[in-house]
């Protein structure tokens, strides 16, 4: 067999054994009884090790050597051969019976933050922990770095970036962003939103999710909706990228919002062509980009005031208190600014802080500056200074998120990047699509998919984050276009003057 084909074969061979991994974590975070648990975390503990084990075999060094410099690849064959070859590089350092340990160790520690979180009780959490942050540092070492083993962890979310990088983003941003919510606080006109107050049945609020998602045209021949305690995106295989979201009684915008969120991480799953596919190329460019793509249908899309003169007809048919709302108010009513406790739930001007919180404390973790046991206090002392609010439980402060219980720490600045890769994705969407904002008024949010598709997901993981947005934009990475949009968009809601 030529080395091409084999390296395409082994490639695809670790594709098939990762899409049972999907499925059985998708399995274990939406229908797994509990005490199916322990034996599900050994299963995927033998999964995880075989394919870290054809990850980096021996063979697929010698495919990648082989193939390093051949004048007869496709475009896509030579991405596939540089980005698996420096995943391989990367992963090589790593010990597979270290992974596998991990593996198991991480199913477990996962299972135990859900009992810890929802009896608001750090204690029961705190060991799993400390154990995953002891994985972080080690598999920082394995991976190398010159400055901060923070640095090698980023590297596997968002490839290129730096926390002295991140640092230089955050603080100009942070300067931005805390006076501009003070000034909405105690100079704006808060939007009414007293019809959005009540109680909200399941089914009604999964007809609502269900319908923007056609609205968004996330094909659901091609995936499906279910709920869980955290919500997230997974890819099975080709063809099968199915959303989890949650719906909370009292609260009809939560669920819609986190649905439009996963809609729009599936969307570029889906859009990701067949060529590309089992061949490292078939998922995002980034961490980073993914989530630029759920920010932009969740909220430069999903709370924009053109969504709402589509979707508040739709809204009210589903809902039927907000059958007699306009427009218009439902517009204000989706974009209140409000300090609050939990990341998921925070609006899009003060979000980033929420994101600003986690980069200090996980990299303080990592680096040795902070001891697990101190972190519910740091985590509400760090609330009041960024946000003002202090948990009263551990569930709604330092148990909220679910990232760290499987040792993915790096991954928190994604979400802040992404925001503001998202309002340049759509500035430069805006200049490329003649009356946008008409066609998404309308409700032909195909324009937009379509211009997301030819620019962003069939490229997968072709490019690195910062190539991908040059190529999009024709300008480096900005945020003063997320800050533009934030202060142009409050301003008018909050009637500032």
């Amino acid at each position: 067999m030529d080395t091409l084909d084999a390296y395409k074969e082994h490639l695809r061979e670790i594709g098939k054994l990762e899409s049972a991994l999907s499925l059985l974590h998708w399995d274990q975070r939406t229908n797994l009884p509990r005490k199916g648990n322990a034996a599900r975390s050994e299963v995927i503990g033998k999964l995880t090790k075989m394919v870290f084990g054809l990850s980096v075999s021996d063979k697929l060094g010698e495919y990648l050597d082989n193939l390093q410099g051949r004048d007869d690849l496709s475009e896509v064959e030579r991405a596939s051969v540089r980005v698996v070859g420096k995943a391989y590089r990367r992963h090589k350092a790593i010990p597979p019976a270290f992974y596998e340990e991990y593996a198991v160790a991480a199913s477990r520690s996962e299972t135990a933050w859900e009992e810890a979180k929802e009896k608001s009780d750090f204690g029961l959490f705190k060991p799993h922990l400390a154990r995953m942050v002891e994985y972080a540092r080690k598999f920082a070492e394995y991976y190398g770095y010159v400055d901060s083993p923070y640095d090698a962890l980023i590297e596997e979310f968002e490839p290129g970036m730096t926390s002295a990088e991140l640092k230089t983003i955050i603080e100009p941003l942070r300067d931005e962003l805390v006076p501009f919510i003070k000034r909405l606080m105690e100079e704006g006109k808060r939007p009414e939103d007293g019809f959005m107050q009540g109680t909200f049945p399941e089914e009604m609020q999964r007809e609502l999710s269900l319908k923007a998602l056609a609205a968004m045209n996330y094909d659901f021949d091609a995936g499906r909706l279910d709920t869980t305690v955290h919500p997230f995106t997974t890819t099975i295989g080709p063809s099968d990228v199915r959303i989890t979201t949650r719906f909370l009684p009292e609260n009809i915008l939560s669920g819609l919002a986190s649905s439009m969120h996963e809609g729009g991480h599936a969307l570029y799953d889906q859009g990701i062509p067949d060529e590309l596919r089992w061949s490292g190329l078939d998922e995002g460019a980034s961490f980073g980009i993914h989530e630029s793509q759920s920010r932009m249908w969740e909220n430069l899309v999903g709370r924009s005031r053109p969504f709402w003169k589509f979707f508040a007809p739709i809204a009210g048919e589903v809902v039927p208190q907000l059958s007699g709302v306009s427009a218009e108010d439902l517009y204000r009513a989706v974009n209140i600014v409000k300090p609050s406790l939990v990341r998921v739930e925070a609006d899009e001007v003060t979000y980033n802080l929420h994101i600003m919180l986690r980069f200090e404390l996980e990299e303080g973790l990592i680096t040795g500056k902070i001891d697990v046991s101190h972190l519910p206090d740091l985590w509400r002392d760090a609330m009041k200074r960024y946000l003002g609010v202090v948990p009263d439980d551990d569930a709604h402060g330092v148990l909220q998120d679910v990232h760290w219980s499987s040792g993915l720490f790096g991954y928190f600045p994604s979400y802040m990047l992404g925001n503001l890769y998202s309002a340049q994705f759509f500035a430069a969407a805006h200049k490329d699509i003649e009356d946008l904002d008409a066609k998404i008024a309308e409700g032909r949010l195909s324009e937009l998919l379509a211009w997301l598709r030819e620019n962003i997901h069939r490229y997968g993981k072709m490019y690195e984050p910062k190539e991908l947005i040059e190529r999009v934009t024709g300008q480096a990475p900005d945020s003063s276009y997320f800050v533009r949009y934030i202060v142009d968009k409050y301003t008018d809601v909050y009637d500032l003057h």
